[in-house]
C-alpha cells in the first residue's frame, strides 16, 4: 500500500495525516511534507497516525528529525495522535514514547497547543 500524506494548515497548528505504511521507501515522502511546513516557519505540528498501518525505523527517524528542528530554540513542538497499538509498539521498542507527546486523537492533540 502506498503512503498518503496530507497536511492542513490551521491558525495555530499544522495537522499532518499519514495513511498507509511508513518504511524506508516511503519515509522520505513524510520527511518532505514535514520539512515543507518547517521551512515555511511553522513549528507547531500534529501528526495524525490513525490510518498508519506500519512504521519502520526510517519513519521514526523522519519524525524524530522533525521534532528536533521544531523544538530547536524552543520554537514549537511535534505531537502525535491516534496511534494504533501496532505503531505504538514500534515507538515503545525504540524508547520514543517518552520523547513525543502522545494523544488519543487529533482533536486533543491540536487543542493541546
Amino acid at each position: 500500500m502506498a503512503l498518503k500524506v496530507t497536511s492542513r494548515e490551521y491558525k495555530r497548528v499544522d495537522l499532518v495525516a499519514v495513511e498507509g505504511r511508513v518504511d524506508s521507501s516511503t519515509a522520505p515522502q513524510l520527511e518532505k511534507a514535514l520539512q515543507k511546513i518547517i521551512d515555511a516557519g511553522r513549528f507547531r505540528i500534529v501528526v495524525d497516525l490513525a490510518e498508519t498501518d506500519f512504521m519502520s525505523s526510517a519513519g521514526l527517524r523522519a519524525l524524530l528529525s522533525a521534532l528536533k528542528q521544531v523544538r530547536r530554540f524552543n520554537r514549537g513542538d511535534l505531537r502525535l495522535a491516534g496511534m494504533s497499538s501496532k505503531v505504538k509498539k514500534a515507538f515503545e521498542l525504540a524508547g520514543l514514547t517518552v520523547v513525543f507527546q502522545l494523544y488519543d486523537n487529533s482533536v486533543d492533540a491540536v487543542g493541546s497547543f
